[in-house]
């Protein structure tokens, strides 16, 4: 079986108590901006969904739990957008160690949990946080595109 590597921050640290405070005070874990608006457009195609649903790993922002997928929104900087070329910027930056691994085991972690929920049967659909602010209504049309074709297939009607 294989194991899970834990990544481990022993050594590095965040540069004081106070900044790593207002960091994750700073970064909402839900009800971001762009998962709202993701949300609130899905809502108006009238697709329903459910926000927490027990069991699945990872929290998907949203659900759908007849058709089996689930949503993820995920933030340009701590999920990794464009990874390499953060990794160098952050590289450069203050805390490098620490900010480098931070990001590198968010980005592994999100490729651990879509491997999990694809094998339990669910499918995973990721958007990046700009792409949701930029084009709500496009990322709208791929998740009812999947979620139409789920039916199609199973001859099911969604229900949340």
């Amino acid at each position: 079986m294989k194991q899970s590597l834990k990544p481990s921050f022993v050594g590095l640290s965040p540069a004081s108590k106070a900044s790593s405070r207002a960091a994750r005070g700073a970064s909402r874990k839900r009800d971001t901006l762009c998962e709202l608006a993701l949300r609130r457009e899905l809502w108006s195609r009238g697709l329903r969904y459910r926000l927490c649903h027990p069991g699945l790993p990872g929290r998907p922002d949203i659900v759908f739990p007849m058709p089996r997928v689930v949503v993820f929104c995920d933030g340009d900087f701590w999920h990794g957008r464009h990874l390499e070329a953060r990794v160098a910027k952050l590289a450069r930056g203050h805390n490098p160690a620490y900010w480098v691994a931070k990001v590198r085991r968010n980005a592994q972690r999100d490729a651990e949990h879509t491997q999990t929920l694809k094998v339990m049967g669910w499918v995973v659909l990721r958007f990046w946080e700009k792409d949701i602010r930029r084009d709500v209504g496009r990322i709208a049309d791929q998740v009812v595109s999947v979620i139409a074709q789920i039916t199609l297939q199973s001859g099911t009607l969604p229900s949340a």
